[in-house]
């Protein structure tokens, strides 16, 4: 049962504060991490359960900097595989081996920003800078059942939009319209699940100042940072997430 005493509250608000952040500004990429430290001290159900509408109200909070400044259609390719993805996390929501998805998402996360470095450097060149439509789906998948089963769908959009090579203010509006819609249509099975109590309603109410105040502070972040400084800072979360991923799993 969850107790809302001191030990929650000191992991809480840090973890709501870095959500808040991470989404505001810089592409989602390591916002699962709030539910990855909610895990430390609750089960991963009711770590869920708070995390979901504090993200949700972070989503909403997000939409107007950044309105219309989306991708349209490679947010649609997303979406059109995160609906089935969220479906399959349903499905499999109770007997699926989140350590085995940890694992596999958190080692192409650590493959991307090898790759890219290596691109830089000039080991290797892409035969070609277009990303298929296919890929948008598939990553789509991914981020709808990563998304539904640990709130860890910013690596794959992150994947996907990097490749797409486009302008910070592009990439940062897409993740928001992407996870806005796709936590939306989390929130019914998430309910239907029993992930949501009055306990978690009231843990809500108290750290929603904290998901607004981290997320202004992203939104700030974002306007002031350089884009070089704004992708050196997007792949590094994208390594350490994929590390975090990857050790959650083995340990």
């Amino acid at each position: 049962m969850l107790e809302l005493n001191l030990a929650f509250f000191a992991a809480a608000l840090p973890a709501t504060l870095f959500a808040g952040i991470s989404k505001g500004g810089f592409g989602s990429g390591a916002a699962f991490v709030s539910a990855t430290i909610l895990a430390l001290i609750l089960d991963p159900k009711t770590a869920l359960g708070v995390m979901l509408p504090l993200l949700m109200l972070i989503d909403l909070a997000t939409l107007k900097p950044y309105w219309n400044r989306w991708n349209w259609p490679d947010a649609r390719l997303l979406l059109f595989g995160g609906v089935p993805g969220v479906i399959c996390g349903v499905l499999l929501f109770r007997v699926a081996p989140d350590d085995a998805i940890r694992l596999i998402i958190g080692a192409i996360s650590i493959g991307f920003v090898v790759w890219h470095a290596g691109q830089r450097r000039g080991w290797f060149r892409p035969n070609g800078p277009r990303v298929s439509s296919t890929a948008g789906v598939l990553a789509g998948v991914a981020v709808g059942f990563t998304s539904f089963v640990s709130h860890a769908g910013g690596p794959p959009v992150a994947m996907y939009l990097l490749a797409r090579k486009f302008d910070k203010s592009t990439y940062q509006a897409t993740t928001v319209l992407v996870f806005w819609l796709v936590n939306i249509v989390k929130f019914v099975p998430y309910a239907a699940l029993g992930m949501f109590t009055l306990e978690t309603l009231e843990s809500n109410l108290l750290l929603a100042p904290a998901a607004l105040i981290g997320a202004w502070v992203g939104v700030k972040l974002h306007r002031i940072v350089s884009e070089v400084a704004f992708f050196a800072l997007t792949y590094a979360l994208l390594l350490i997430t994929g590390i975090k991923l990857v050790f959650d799993a083995v340990t």
